[in-house]
């Protein structure tokens, strides 16, 4: 069976906005699923054009969505991360709930940035996590893109204020060593 990848709103939308969705779809294919939740957080009117492009990548099955149904397991996980977070732990975002909860229940991988406010969830229920630095990375051992591409992509999303560890995609190569 094929490992879903649950992907959050940042982690998306830093392909999404520099378009390069082709990375992922290389990498992963139909792997991707959004959460029902990443959906409306997407469906913003300031940001219809990234409607538009998670719109066509769905209706030509080239990534997935998924809910999560009230009463079950992944709605309650859900339930506590938005609403009722464990003590000492801060309310979450519904797309990084949502993407959370569905990673957990249903085995799967979470895709997100946002390792300030989901790092104690990653380690509380052991979810394998990628980042958007780590997805470059994977696309340049796989000549998918090289390093000069991946500075350039890098740029573009600092410059959509995308949250990213390192000033270059080089820099980040580099403190992997």
């Amino acid at each position: 069976m094929i490992e879903q990848i649950f992907f959050d709103t940042d982690c998306i939308s830093s392909f999404l906005w520099v378009d390069r969705t082709d990375i992922l779809l290389n990498l992963y294919g139909k792997q991707i699923i959004l959460p029902e939740q990443v959906l409306d957080e997407l469906s913003n009117p300031s940001v219809r054009h990234l409607t538009t492009k998670v719109n066509q990548l769905l209706s030509q099955n080239q990534i997935g969505t998924e809910k999560i149904l009230v009463g079950t397991e992944e709605s309650k996980l859900y339930y506590m991360l938005t609403r009722n977070p464990q003590f000492g732990q801060k309310r979450i975002g519904r797309g990084e709930a949502s993407a959370i909860a569905l990673a957990k229940t249903r085995k799967g991988i979470l895709a997100s940035n946002n390792l300030k406010d989901i790092q104690y969830y990653i380690e509380l229920y052991r979810l394998r996590n990628l980042t958007t630095p780590m997805i470059l990375r994977k696309a340049l051992l796989r000549r998918l893109i090289d390093e000069t591409e991946g500075n350039a992509i890098w740029v573009k999303m600092i410059n959509r204020r995308r949250k990213l560890p390192n000033a270059t995609f080089t820099d980040y190569l580099e403190s992997l060593k």
